[in-house]
């Protein structure tokens, strides 16, 4: 697949752009990228902050697959973006389903919004990608982190980016597991859903759901976050 890349200076959110853009047909490849947001907005209807100098990107998808399989983009994102980023910050990690670590802070995020066909399949699909490439905005509950100088532009990450997750689309999803896998949690490590589950991570199934050990008992989480 080819992206198509339009560079705006400023708008409230890239995703708001996006999602309206994709309902009225704009073809897979759509690519939108804000210099500056200021009303950008993450996971749950967070606000995400971005200043001049971060990725504010969003980029329209339709994968010949069924709703369900929807979360996987998420997670071939996450791949790609941690990918791009290793040059900048060799110690990257990801967490589960879409955030991009730098220690124990958060330096990207993405907001994955679905819509179904009348087939139960996915009529369009708005990865919305933030990274704090140079500012460190605070992020009300997380702890946040921005890349070491030298900074790159935000032009040319989202440049790389788009190369990176065009190569990541057209994988098969047992090896974005794999490479999902290599940047996650270690085999073991505690972890605590913000609906107060716990567990040992135990993994990733096949379909992308994070697997959880309690008490001894190996659980699929399909959805969630992780605190």
């Amino acid at each position: 697949m080819k992206f198509s890349l339009r560079i705006e200076q400023s708008l409230p959110s890239t995703q708001t752009v996006a999602v309206a853009e994709a309902r009225a047909g704009a073809p897979e490849g759509t690519a939108i990228l804000a210099r500056q947001q200021t009303a950008g907005r993450g996971r749950g209807e967070r606000a995400w902050s971005s200043p001049m100098g971060n990725l504010s990107l969003s980029l329209v998808l339709r994968p010949q697959a069924p709703m369900r399989d929807s979360p996987q983009w998420a997670l071939r994102a996450a791949v790609a973006l941690a990918e791009t980023l290793l040059p900048y910050a060799p110690e990257l990690r990801l967490k589960w389903p879409n955030d991009v670590m730098l220690g124990n802070a958060k330096l990207a995020g993405i907001l994955a919004e679905a819509e179904a066909d009348a087939e139960g399949g996915i009529a369009h699909l708005v990865l919305g990608i933030g990274a704090n490439l140079a500012h460190a905005p605070e992020l009300p509950g997380r702890a946040t982190a921005c890349l070491p100088p030298p900074h790159p532009a935000p032009e040319d990450v989202a440049e790389a980016l788009l190369g990176a997750i065009a190569m990541w689309h057209a994988a098969p999803f047992a090896a974005v597991r794999e490479a999902w896998l290599a940047r996650g949690p270690s085999l073991g490590a505690p972890l605590t859903l913000r609906d107060g589950r716990k567990g040992l991570f135990a993994g990733m199934a096949e379909n992308g759901n994070l697997l959880l050990d309690v008490a001894g008992r190996t659980q699929a989480i399909f959805a969630g976050e992780l605190d």
